[in-house]
């Protein structure tokens, strides 16, 4: 349905992750019998969870980490870890520094050229640990850095931007062919960022394995607030949900939505399942993680752009291990911890057995569903009840 908002003016309503609400059914399963597993491509995912390509979240070591726990972690080919070889000493400089000055010796720290040869060593390094490699960089540096990546053993290759579209125009910049991109690398290739029907078809068409869903959701992404471009992720995921199941019913060929970021806690990562999300992919809580390289901190992607950073350094502290961020035990009762079982125990209150199933829950709209009836939690946080 359309709302005028203006003469000969429509937009069209679209919901976010607090304004909906999974209604369960007639039937419940033991979490224990749920199937967490997802597919990218040619490879089969214990948990559908990925780390965000984001420097403050991922190096070699987190990659190993989150690999051994049954996770994938994505690096960042256009950061810090292309560019130094002390990687951890340059994101401690990040995390100390104070908060006037945190952009600009951002944009300081990215200014020095990537060194292809740390491309080889990193998917190297993560490979030689016996776990997927996953690696991203931007549609610009794509067909420079594929190859090499490929080359090193690289497993799984993302194009990013803050939106990618096949049709794109420029007079100074030649478009990468992500058709010819997608045959030529011989792996599975994840695109993103995409929150439209038709554009996430026109992507399926060239032969992706994975599209990454959200445009500025995530903790640490300002694209919302300098470029006014969004759209709320329950309804992107559905919209870019439904031309997956459109794709595959007409090829066969079935392109792994991933809902990526804006999640704060299990209840939205739920949520994300049942819009039809295969997998998602997310910074800031992985962020809080011991593991992580940003020591309590994390920022955007596009955070060191020299004339128009659109994300920010924001402070999410450690607050685990990644165990038991992924696994628990949980620790503290806001959500950010034990995200599996959170997952497995939604998935068996609806009834659903695996992602597929979990991806037909019924969703209903109920934007009171987190204060309703929470009066004393919220008297509590704010220091009203001893």
């Amino acid at each position: 349905m359309a709302f005028y908002i203006g003469k000969d003016r429509e937009a069209r309503r679209t919901y976010g992750f607090d304004e909906v609400a999974l209604a369960p059914g007639c039937l419940t399963i033991d979490p224990e019998d749920t199937d967490v597993t997802t597919n990218i491509g040619k490879y089969k995912l214990p948990i559908p969870l990925l780390a965000s390509a984001m420097d403050g979240v991922v190096d070699t070591e987190f990659a190993i980490a989150m690999g051994k726990l049954g996770g994938l972690a994505v690096l960042n080919l256009d950061g810090i870890n292309t560019r130094y070889d002390n990687v951890r000493e340059i994101t401690k400089k990040i995390s100390d520094s104070d908060p006037e000055t945190a952009t600009k010796l951002v944009q300081q720290l990215y200014t020095p050229p990537i060194r292809e040869e740390l491309i080889t060593q990193r998917v190297k390094e993560i490979k030689e640990a016996g776990v997927l490699c996953a690696v991203s960089c931007i549609p610009q540096n794509a067909a420079k850095f594929g190859p090499i990546a490929k080359e090193a053993g690289c497993d799984i290759f993302v194009v990013q931007s803050t939106v990618i579209s096949v049709n794109f125009k420029s007079k100074e910049h030649e478009a990468l062919d992500l058709k010819k991109f997608c045959k030529d690398m011989e792996i599975p290739v994840i695109a993103g960022n995409c929150v439209n029907y038709k554009a996430a078809l026109e992507l399926m068409e060239t032969g992706i394995a994975g599209l990454l869903v959200g445009v500025g959701p995530g903790a640490a992404c300002t694209s919302r607030g300098v470029l006014g471009i969004g759209v709320p992720q329950v309804t992107a995921t559905i919209d870019c949900a439904v031309a997956r199941d459109k794709f595959e019913k007409e090829t066969g060929t079935r392109v792994a939505i991933i809902t990526d970021g804006g999640m704060s806690c299990g209840g939205d990562i739920c949520k994300c399942f049942a819009s039809g999300a295969d997998a998602i992919m997310f910074g800031s809580g992985f962020a809080k993680s011991k593991e992580a390289p940003g020591y309590g901190y994390h920022w955007g992607m596009a955070t060191p752009h020299a004339n128009l950073p659109r994300g920010t350094r924001v402070k999410v502290s450690i607050t685990g291990t990644l165990e038991e961020i992924l696994y628990g035990p949980s620790r503290l009762d806001d959500g950010s911890q034990n995200l599996v079982g959170a997952l497995k125990t939604s998935m068996g209150t609806m009834g659903a057995s695996n992602i597929r199933e979990f991806q037909k829950a019924e969703l209903i709209i109920a934007p009171a569903i987190k204060t309703e009836g929470k009066l004393l939690q919220k008297a509590q946080k704010i220091g009203m009840c001893k």
